[in-house]
Formats: C-alpha cells, sequence, structure tokens
C-alpha cells in the first residue's frame, strides 16, 4: 500500500511538502501509517490534472463510463476483505461489520449508479427546446472517517458517471481505504487527471480545495461546523457546494406499536458502528405510559452489547475512531449527568477489558432528558442515546422538530396510515417505517444544518451535472 504519495495525473508522486500524519488504530492508541499532509501546490497540480482531463473526459460515451466503473465495481468486490481489514485499522469497525457492510458499500453505490445509467435521460425536449445534462466540471470530494468507503463511493462513482473529473481527499485519519479505491481506479484504466488523491488536513489541503478557482463544485460529507466553514470559503468563486452534514434524528414510539421490538431496535440502530453514524437514532420519544418498560428495555439492550476488541467477530461495538472524538464523547456522557438526565446504563469510565490506551466507551442510556440538555441538543457521534416520554404525538413530533438539525427519523408503529401522518410531519430529510433500511436508489440527505443536496442513486448523479436549455425556432 503506497501510504507515501499522492495519485496525480495517473501516477503515484511524492507530496511538495514534508509534514506528515500518524494514521492512529484506535482499538490499541498505536500508530499503524504514516501519510504524507498535502499543501496548495498539491491541490493545484491535482486541480490542474483534473482541469485538463475534463474536456475529453467529458465527452465519452455512456457506455465507455460504464465500462470504468464496471470494472471497478468488480475488482471492489474482489478485495473486500482487504477493504474491511483496512477499515477496521484506520477507525475501529468490528470486522464482521467491516466485512458485511462497510467495505460492501462501495459496491453498493457503484452497482446502483450502474442501474441509474441504463435509464437516466440525459437529452429530452420540452416544447421546441432541448434539455441536456452536463458534467458540471472539476469536483472536490472531501469525505469522513465513519463510513470511509460509502462516501467515497457515493461521491466518486456518480462524478465518473456525470462525465466529471475529480480530487479526492479522504479524511486523514482513515486513509487506508482510499488508497486501495484508487489502487482499483488505476487498474481499471480511468484516463490520467480523472481522478487524483491528495491526503491532507483541512487547513492544508480541505481549505485550498474548496476556495480553488477551478473547481466547479465541492462535495463534502462531515460536521456542520466543517460545512459551515467550506461554504463561506467556496463561496467567492460560486460553485455548487453540496454538503451531508450532522444528525440529531428522533425515534417516535407510537402507543399501538410492539414497545420491545421498537425500543430495542432504536438502541441497536443507534449503537452500530459505536453511535458513529449521523443518521443514527439518538433521540427516543416513548407514550408516558410505556415509558418505565421502555427505559428497562433500552437498558437491557445496550448493556448486554459487547464492546471490544474490533477484530474479535464476538465484539458489538469498537472503538470510537479517534482521539478527538473520543474526548468529546466522555465529555458530552459527562455533561448528561451533570445536568440531571438519569444514567441507566454506561457512562464515561473505561470499558472493562478492554485495552487502556484504546478510544472504547460504555454504550451508554440516558433517560429523563430534557430539551435544554447539551445530550439532546448536540450530536455526540458515540453509543449514546437519549429517552424521553411524551403525553401527546403533537407533543413528541415538536420535540423531534426542536434540534437545529434534520437528517433522519424514526417512527414505529402497528398502523402504517398513522405511522406515515407521523413522518410527514418530521422536519427531516428521511424516515425509517418500523425499522427499514437504507435503500441506495433513494435519496440520502437532510433539512435545515444537516446540509443541502442529496446523494445516491440518480439523485446523487444530479448533484454532478449541470442542466443546458438549447431553444430551437418553431417549424
Amino acid at each position: 500500500m503506497n501510504t507515501d504519495q499522492f495519485y496525480i495525473n495517473g501516477q503515484w508522486v511524492d507530496p511538495q511538502g514534508t509534514a506528515t500524519h500518524a494514521v492512529i488504530n484506535p482499538a490499541t492508541g498505536k500508530s499503524v501509517a504514516e501519510i504524507p499532509l498535502g499543501n496548495s501546490e498539491d491541490v493545484d497540480a491535482a486541480v490542474a490534472a483534473a482541469k485538463a482531463a475534463f474536456p475529453s473526459y467529458a465527452r465519452t460515451t455512456i457506455a465507455e463510463r460504464k465500462e470504468l466503473i464496471g470494472a471497478i465495481n468488480a475488482s471492489l468486490m474482489k478485495r473486500n476483505d482487504e477493504i474491511a481489514a483496512a477499515i477496521t485499522q484506520e477507525m475501529g469497525a468490528p470486522v464482521g461489520l467491516s466485512r458485511a457492510a462497510q467495505a460492501p458499500s462501495g459496491p453498493q453505490h457503484f452497482s446502483e449508479v450502474l442501474k441509474v445509467l441504463d435509464e437516466y435521460e440525459f437529452d429530452r425536449t420540452i416544447g421546441r427546446s432541448k434539455i441536456r445534462k452536463e458534467p458540471i466540471g472539476v469536483c472536490g470530494l472531501i469525505t469522513p472517517w465513519n463510513w470511509p468507503m460509502n462516501q467515497m463511493a457515493t461521491k466518486v462513482a456518480p462524478a465518473l458517471a456525470a462525465g466529471c473529473t475529480m480530487l479526492l481527499k479522504p479524511s486523514e485519519n482513515a486513509p487506508l481505504d482510499a488508497i486501495i479505491l484508487t489502487e482499483i481506479i488505476h487498474e481499471a484504466g480511468v484516463p490520467a487527471g480523472v481522478f487524483n488523491l491528495v491526503h491532507g488536513d483541512g487547513p492544508g489541503v480541505g481549505s485550498a480545495l474548496t476556495g480553488h478557482k477551478d473547481i466547479d463544485m465541492v462535495s463534502f460529507t462531515g460536521s456542520t461546523r466543517a460545512g459551515v466553514l467550506i461554504s463561506q470559503n467556496s463561496a467567492p468563486t460560486i460553485k455548487r457546494v453540496a454538503l451531508e452534514l450532522g444528525g440529531k434524528s428522533p425515534s417516535i414510539i407510537l402507543e399501538n406499536s410492539d414497545i420491545a421490538r421498537s425500543v430495542a431496535g432504536t438502541v441497536k440502530s443507534c449503537m452500530g458502528n459505536s453511535g458513529q453514524s449521523c443518521n443514527a437514532p439518538t433521540l427516543m420519544f416513548v407514550p408516558a405510559a410505556h415509558y418505565e418498560q421502555a427505559c428497562e428495555i433500552a437498558k437491557q439492550a445496550a448493556g448486554a452489547a459487547i464492546v471490544g476488541d474490533p477484530n474479535s467477530p464476538d465484539t458489538h461495538l469498537g472503538p470510537i475512531a479517534n482521539r478527538g472524538q473520543f474526548e468529546k464523547v466522555k465529555e458530552l456522557i459527562q455533561s448528561g449527568i451533570d445536568q440531571g438526565a438519569r444514567l441507566l446504563v454506561g457512562g464515561p469510565d473505561h470499558p472493562d477489558g478492554c485495552d487502556p490506551d484504546g478510544f472504547f466507551v460504555r454504550p451508554t442510556v440516558f433517560a429523563d432528558v430534557t430539551p435544554d440538555m447539551r445530550v439532546f441538543q448536540e450530536e455526540i457521534f458515540g453509543p449514546v442515546i437519549c429517552l424521553m416520554p411524551y403525553n401527546s404525538i403533537d407533543d413528541a413530533i415538536a420535540q423531534g422538530n426542536l434540534t437545529e438539525y434534520g437528517l433522519s427519523s424514526y417512527v414505529w408503529g402497528n398502523d402504517e396510515a398513522e405511522c406515515l401522518d407521523v413522518a410527514a410531519q418530521i422536519r427531516a430529510g428521511m424516515v425509517h417505517i418500523n425499522g427499514a433500511s437504507l435503500d441506495a436508489a433513494a435519496p440520502f440527505g437532510g433539512y435545515k444544518m444537516s446540509g443541502n443536496g442529496r446523494e445516491w442513486g440518480e439523485y446523487g448523479l444530479d448533484e454532478f451535472l449541470e442542466t443546458k436549455a438549447i431553444y430551437q425556432k418553431a417549424g
């Protein structure tokens, strides 16, 4: 694995600077690799390569793009376990999760883009005008550490399908699977300059990329704080900015639902990936009549989760992905205790039996949480869930809409019409009914401070296209 260089204009090249960054295995707190950190000169070189490659790649046929995407997809599937091992090492996902969900998310989105290309209308006629969908240009792709392959695939696959060229900056904390993806792209025969990889942090590479005059679009997934900074930095060049940001998703348990199934299902969804999913259901609203029963169910469900070595097949929750996030999660758990929430299970202490140098957190459940508490308002991004009783469904919906976020939400109940009615009142881009899973063909994205634009399927492809009207005389 080439951890020493960047991939620019179809070849591995040395960085312009000398700064480096240690990639830390969060299960042990020890370095497993060291990568170079790029600077504005590296960004300039990569953007220049992408800009030079754009005119010819933009004119490739859909069949040619499908051939490239198909080759990438086949290699991603072939190297699934290798990618999974890299993800477990760089961000701590349990090996079972890495093999079954983290790594396969790449082929999931490349496969979906191939389906979309079979039917997508790049040209159509309205009245006497032709409407064309054309690639937006050179794209800057910035991806996070929590679902690294998933987020790269949701950007790289539609960008290639649209006819765009690109510069990818993966998280410096989880860059190893990005290197494997780059190897696969090179071996697939993607033309030089179409795809470029530069490692770096926000100040060194992110800022140079998002403000670059020759970048036509930025697609970013990460924190809301960073999304605001990216929007500000991109504004002077009037480029398109697509943002998939934080979340604080409510799970509303209806009166007629199966309480045991609904509560346990919400806890499982929240705790998956050690709570490091932007769409995790972190706020649970339960009918007052069933509240104490729900608290006990949630306590038992969270307490039964095994926290430990991510390489063990028995582990449910691995470590938090990096030290900064680890400290933030512990601090927010302590704030819940200090502000008066009832701690049902978990807490800020290190889990028993886990490596003392690893970034492990106990699965934590709070009851009696109120909207003024930090654990209600802030995205914790750890294995922490908050329970609250409600007396009327209108009250539950109102409280669920209180946060500044609006990415996802969950509704549980036995009456489909009632579930859909509640779903319609939640200010969020996505709603899961009775634990329904995500759908790669459906749009992924949110309202309010959770971002703008959509990813996945045809909606993700739309983001990388411009619309051109060609007016023709009648007759």
